[in-house]
């Protein structure tokens, strides 16, 4: 037996500490989900929560937030002001215990916060933590108060350095993100706009104003919505064809508050947003779990007093119920409970016992006044079970005639490990390049997909047609995992085959369409496996440089091969890849396929309202909002690298 060293050697003196706010440069996604743009647009969500809640304890009637020049952003508010007297717990002055450390802040004892969304009390000490440097200056009481960090740690004390008026006071935050953390440190505009936006909605005595004063962005806008929720669902059913009015109801139990709008449109899609203290809750949770259960029993019961439903009938399913509707559910609760930092999903049982209480008692109250509207809503749910009902013996038929063989249907090149976690399909685009695919690959893992052309865009076909499309039904059959959209649902992820399903198309106009046409589908019929991190883009090479002296280089964009020129001056042979069919095996394996090389872009939903308007407005019949879209936004676009 070998001699063990005291390099492995395990006791107390292996165990490390992390001091400070090392933990969280260590594990960043821990606390804000990513180091992607959707992470490092979180930051400011932090730091603008913090005065939101200011504004819900009903001392903050105005935020502002700048994107700065140099890549910083400013976050100010017109609250309180953080304190800045002495913690006898920690002898420090309380603005540094709440940008230094961790589970620090006015959230956790009782009187200052009823309601309040960065519970945890993380969120200022990890944008701290993740900035190059960040900057606090405190009006309080006549006085300036200003401080500033380096990588989470003081670079000077808190000090006094100005006066002010006796009745100002406020917060001004300032950050510059680190590029050390990361991936890019370009916050997108839109992105934090649509926030704002957002929280402005849900908040109708609040003014939000953005600034962007970075170089050809100049823009300011105040986002101030008197009418709050009701508003925002009118925004989101903006062209489509209203089938009620805006349904608008508030009640509170047990010290939780609901509000909800609701409204239904011909559009037959079901959209509900919730919220819980000013966050977007994108998984729901309790809030939604008892609004669509209460909503659901509702109609059915006036559908049977009214004789819509006879005995014989079965009841609307909940999807029959509520498609067509688009609603807010936004609940605020003094202890609430979420899976995880970044606050995806409310986990409190309460809450889905008041939000059921609430939405039943407001309801039958408006509904029992206005029949009509009740018998709209209903005329919806009975024309969508038709639709669900005629659709599954689509999908039965489908599902019958085309009984799925790994091997047999002479596409699918499949994986021979049976194990989903080690196991990735890839997408390719046409023969040619499938064939490549298949000889290059690991076969133990690595299963090729290839599809001819381009397949149906689903945004703008009927289901029974994206049913009976050969391509989506071979991927909705390789994947194992069923689909879910509009009238039924049984998408189990569990059953899903590979951990990774990677899009791999050529580096072309062409290539990118076909990208679109697939994340189009994924969006709409598998919107979980995007948001579970399944769904990625291979990146291909565009060109191969071989220099006359040196090792042949490949090149991932056109930016990579300005660079390359900059460095060689000319002095090599360029190789174009028009596709990648014109790859033989190893290149392919070696650029695109090899876990170790290959570059591979996860797939991620930033804002899910955003998101979903604008793969409408790209993807949909419309073709004016599109040119249009694309004409603000075509010198925006970037190379993800």
């Amino acid at each position: 037996m070998a001699n063990k060293t005291s390099t492995n050697s395990y006791n107390a003196d292996s165990i490390t500490i992390l001091e400070g706010l090392e933990a969280v440069r260590r594990r960043p996604g821990m606390y804000i989900g990513s180091v992607s743009t959707k992470g490092l647009n979180h930051l400011v969500y932090e730091i603008v929560d913090n005065s939101v809640d200011e504004h819900l304890a009903g001392y903050c009637s105005e935020i502002t937030v700048t994107l700065n020049g140099d890549g910083s952003v400013t976050v100010t508010d017109n609250g309180r002001g953080i304190p800045v007297g002495i913690n006898q717990k920690t002898g420090l002055p309380a603005a540094e215990v709440v940008f230094t450390m961790l589970h620090a802040g006015g959230k956790f004892g009782d009187g200052n916060y009823k309601i309040s969304g960065g519970l945890h009390g993380v969120g200022a000490s990890v944008v701290n933590a993740l900035s190059t440097w960040l900057e606090v200056s405190i009006k309080k009481e006549g006085k300036v108060y200003f401080q500033r960090f380096e990588r989470g740690k003081k670079t000077c004390e808190l000090t006094e350095k100005g006066t002010c008026r006796k009745s100002d006071s406020g917060t001004t935050v300032t950050f510059l993100p680190d590029p050390e953390i990361f991936e890019k440190t370009y916050f997108k505009a839109d992105a934090i706009k649509s926030r704002l936006h957002e929280t402005a909605y849900l908040n109708p005595e609040l003014s939000i104003i953005f600034k962007n004063d970075r170089f050809n962005e100049a823009e300011e806008i105040i986002f101030s919505e008197p009418k709050g929720i009701v508003a925002y669902v009118e925004e989101l059913n903006t062209g489509k064809e209203a089938v009620t009015p805006v349904v608008y109801f508030k009640g509170k139990e047990e010290g939780i508050e609901v509000e909800a709008a609701l409204q239904f449109t011909n559009d037959f899609q079901e959209n509900i947003l919730g919220f819980c203290n000013n966050i977007y809750t994108q998984e729901g949770g309790t809030h939604i779990t008892g609004f669509k259960a209460r909503f659901t029993t509702l109609i059915n019961n006036y559908a049977r007093e009214l004789g819509i439903l006879k005995e014989k009938d079965e009841n609307f399913t909940g999807a029959d119920a509520r498609n067509g509707m688009t609603a807010i559910v936004a609940v605020k609760h003094p202890d609430p409970r979420f899976e995880g930092q970044t606050k995806t999903k409310l986990d409190n049982p309460d809450a889905q016992k008041v939000t059921s209480d609430v939405t039943g008692t407001e309801l039958e109250r408006y509904y029992d006044k206005n029949l009509e509207n009740l018998k709209a809503t209903i005329a919806c749910a009975e024309k969508s079970a038709k639709i669900r009902k005629a659709e599954e013996k689509t999908k039965t038929n489908m599902l019958s005639k085309s009984k799925f063989v790994m091997e047999g249907n002479g596409k699918l090149a499949n994986c021979e490990s049976r194990n989903p976690e080690e196991c990735e399909v890839f997408i390719v685009e046409g023969d040619s390049a499938g064939g490549s695919a298949k000889t290059a690959r690991n076969r133990k893992t690595q299963a090729i997909l290839p599809i001819r052309g381009k397949i149906l865009n689903v945004e703008k076909a009927s289901i029974d047609k994206v049913l009976a499309n050969a391509e989506i039904k071979t991927m909705i059959q390789a994947f194992g995992c069923g689909f879910s959209e509009g009238y039924g649902n049984d998408f189990d992820i569990s059953k899903l085959r590979y951990n990774k399903i990677i899009i791999m198309t050529d580096a072309d106009v062409d290539g990118a369409h076909i990208a679109t046409l697939l994340l189009t589908f994924f969006y709409r019929f598998m919107p979980e496996l995007i948001q579970a991190g399944h769904v990625y883009l291979a990146t291909p090479p565009l060109y191969k440089a071989i220099p006359k002296r040196g090792e042949e280089e490949y090149l991932y964009d056109d930016l990579a091969l300005e660079k390359y020129r900059a460095k060689h001056k000319g002095d090599f042979v360029l190789q174009r890849y028009k596709g990648l069919g014109e790859m033989d095996a190893d290149q392919l394996w070696e650029t695109t396929l090899d876990p170790e090389n290959r570059v591979l872009k996860k797939v991620e939903i930033d804002d899910a309202r955003l998101a979903s308007e604008v793969t409408e407005m790209l993807m949909g019949s419309d073709v004016g909002p599109r040119k249009q879209f694309i004409h603000d936004n075509a010198n925006l676009a970037e190379l993800d690298v």
